[in-house]
């Protein structure tokens, strides 16, 4: 029997955890200037464009777990970026709004992704190859959670908004 595909160089997953990883340690010297975490920058990247939304509905942009987004809104909320409270609508829902703070970090952030596109090798990674890349790793995150949401039995699977 042939064990081919079990190794790592054949493997898709780990080409993209990696540059994932890299690419996050290039945003820490920028983020750590703001005091904040990679993953305190996506839920402000998400409220950045929308703020006033539930955690389920931050959770789902982020593809994460309400368990796990909900700690790190805890601790967001301590620092004082953002705020918490319950919906006048329907109490059972979080609501996640941005504070002064939060919002004025904005004009400091614009500047992170002008800066990582300079730390890309011109030569070896062109901007029109970063949105080809950018454009087949959305087709697959549609595909792949289209795919999740149908798995019938599936405990990944987000049919269920009662989180």
């Amino acid at each position: 029997m042939s064990y081919e595909q079990l190794k790592l160089e054949n493997q898709l997953c780990f080409p993209l955890y990696a540059v994932s990883h890299l690419i996050t340690r290039r945003y820490q010297p920028y983020l750590e200037k703001l005091g904040i975490t990679y993953p305190q920058y996506l839920v402000l990247l998400v409220l950045w464009e929308n703020n006033g939304l539930s955690v389920n509905e931050i959770s789902k942009k982020l593809m994460l777990n309400t368990n796990t987004v909900t700690p790190l809104l805890k601790r967001m909320e301590k620092t004082g970026l953002i705020n918490r409270s319950r919906s006048e609508k329907d109490e059972r829902k979080v609501m996640i709004d941005l504070t002064h703070d939060g919002r004025n970090m904005r004009e400091e952030a614009v500047k992170i992704p002008g800066k990582l596109a300079k730390g890309f090798i011109p030569d070896a990674i062109s901007m029109d190859d970063v949105r080809y890349l950018k454009g087949i790793l959305d087709r697959i995150i549609t595909h792949l959670s289209q795919e999740q949401r149908i798995s019938p039995g599936d405990p990944t699977s987000s049919g269920s908004d009662n989180k």
